[in-house]
C-alpha cells in the first residue's frame, strides 16, 4: 500500500511539473569551451518543454533523456538560472 501511495505521489509531482505555466523560453548559445549549445532555464521551464522546443518533430522523450545524460542529471528537476547543454544535432536521436 505504501508503494502505491509513493508511486501516485511521484506521478502527481511529474504531472504538475509538466503542467507548469508558460512556454519554454529557449535561447540557444554556443558554449566555447565544449562546443555544445546550451539553454538557460527560466521560471516555469521543464525538461520536456525545452526538449519539445528544440526537437523540431523528433522524439521529445529521447531528447529529454539525452539532455539529462549530457548534464549528469539523475532526475528531471531543473532550476531557473541553470545552464543546460543540449545536443548539437537532435536528428541523431531519431529511431
Amino acid at each position: 500500500m505504501l508503494v502505491v501511495a509513493v508511486a501516485l505521489l511521484s506521478l502527481g509531482g511529474f504531472w504538475l511539473g509538466t503542467q507548469a505555466a508558460g512556454h519554454a523560453a529557449v535561447r540557444v548559445v554556443v558554449a566555447n569551451h565544449t562546443g555544445l549549445p546550451w539553454v538557460e532555464v527560466h521560471q516555469g521551464d521543464t525538461l520536456w518543454k525545452i526538449a519539445d522546443a528544440l526537437s523540431q518533430g523528433d522524439d521529445t522523450g529521447a531528447l529529454v533523456e539525452e539532455i539529462k545524460r549530457l548534464n549528469g542529471l539523475s532526475d528531471s528537476l531543473i532550476r531557473p538560472g541553470a545552464r543546460l547543454y543540449v545536443p548539437k544535432d537532435t536528428t541523431a536521436l531519431r529511431r
